[in-house]
């Protein structure tokens, strides 16, 4: 795995710490309206990505295919979403400013529960980064060096608010400031794990190249729309979740266009 490699899958990593790192330098949770307008703009970049970085890239490289080319992508892109279906009722987690527990009962900690849906969120975004990076490092066509780096620094830009949105809460609980730390950090661990895995078994995954690439973004838009949307819409009624996905969609589209 060569440094540019190493780097890219780490940048989303980095991003998540230094916004849990946060809880150093901040007091207070953040104001509702701030994590409304940050999960916003994670719910536009994630979108963004999913188009520009994964889906135009499965079906630019099924190009052969005429116009049955959409086909690899429209199968894993459903699959994806069933995927992370399947998690978001298997694994027990609670999203932030919800009293109601999702997926199977357990005896879990809040805490732990809150950790187990960021990380959740994270998955996605992991394989996202790994299945391209194990594209640049089979010289695939469709995927680009700066195209690759471009969905990295998406990704760690929206993951930083995330990074904050995890450990500011757990501070405000009582929880000591290295622990909600190593919380959010923890949380985001999935990301180069899984991001390594991947591009360690580039030779398997070539051949469904296509495939992976809308596997990635359909479970990135199920997040998006099961849990992202919501958060950001909650009442009071405010416009300031709209405006910021509106901002992240074009943050991440501009990176992707201007890099590749």
């Amino acid at each position: 795995m060569n440094f540019e490699i190493f780097r890219g899958i780490l940048i989303p990593f980095l991003g998540t710490s230094l916004g849990a790192a946060c809880v150093f330098f901040m007091r207070k949770t953040l104001h509702f309206g701030v994590q409304r307008a940050l999960t916003g703009f994670a719910a536009g970049v994630m979108t963004a990505a999913s188009v520009w970085s994964l889906l135009i890239p499965a079906m630019e490289q099924e190009s052969g295919m005429g116009r049955l080319a959409f086909i690899p992508a429209a199968v894993g892109f459903s699959l994806g979403i069933l995927f992370l279906l399947t998690l978001d009722h298997i694994v027990p987690h609670l999203h932030m400013n919800s009293t109601e527990p999702e997926g199977k009962r357990s005896r879990l900690k809040r805490t732990t529960m809150l950790v187990l849906a960021v990380t959740l969120h994270n998955i996605p975004e992991g394989m996202a980064v790994g299945v391209v990076y194990a594209g640049l490092a089979a010289d695939n066509v469709a995927i680009s060096s700066a195209g690759a780096l471009a969905l990295s620094l998406g990704i760690a830009i929206q993951n930083f608010p995330e990074g904050a949105i995890i450990s500011l809460p757990l501070r405000a609980e009582g929880m000591s400031k290295p622990k909600a730390f190593a919380c959010g950090v923890l949380s985001g661990v999935v990301e180069p794990i899984g991001a390594v895995i991947t591009v360690l078994l580039v030779a398997l995954i070539l051949p469904v190249l296509p495939y992976l690439l809308s596997f990635a973004a359909g479970a990135m838009i199920y997040v998006v729309v099961e849990e992202l949307i919501p958060e950001m819409s909650e009442k009071p009624h405010s416009n300031i979740g709209t405006v910021f996905f509106a901002v992240g969609f074009v943050v991440m589209m501009s990176l992707d266009v201007a890099l590749s």
